[in-house]
């Protein structure tokens, strides 16, 4: 469980990272044609600041033993929902940039692993 909430903060830290340092390329690779200022601020705030938000809870879950199980079901509260809107918006929007695919395709992959060490940790209670 350490491993994955560990992987959860990394994988957060560096997409904020990447977002925050390349937000003109990474905006533009997920498909945002043009920005204007509060477009550029908005983009910063969710690609940048929640997600390094997220990384820094994904952190402190790991840090703990006590929480590892608490991690598991946050990661499944949040991916859940990203992926069915993720597979929602491509269906409804394809072709959608081969970005857009990969990152739907790890966070269909998080979920999936925390949904099987949720089952086989007992996370969903015994």
């Amino acid at each position: 469980m350490k491993a994955y909430l560990l992987v959860n903060a990394a994988l957060y830290a560096v997409f904020a990272l990447w977002c925050t340092l390349k937000a003109t390329n990474t905006a533009t690779s997920l498909g945002y044609v043009a920005l204007n200022n509060s477009g550029r601020s908005e983009y910063l705030v969710i690609y940048g600041g929640l997600q390094a938000g997220l990384a820094v809870m994904f952190f402190l879950l790991a840090r703990n033993a006590a929480y590892h199980k608490l991690g598991i079901l946050v990661s499944i509260g949040v991916y859940a929902p990203i992926v069915l809107y993720r597979l929602a918006t491509i269906w409804t929007f394809s072709p959608v940039s081969p970005l857009t695919l990969y990152v739907g395709a790890l966070e269909t992959g998080l979920l999936i692993a925390a949904i099987w060490i949720a089952i086989r940790s007992g996370a969903f209670g015994r």
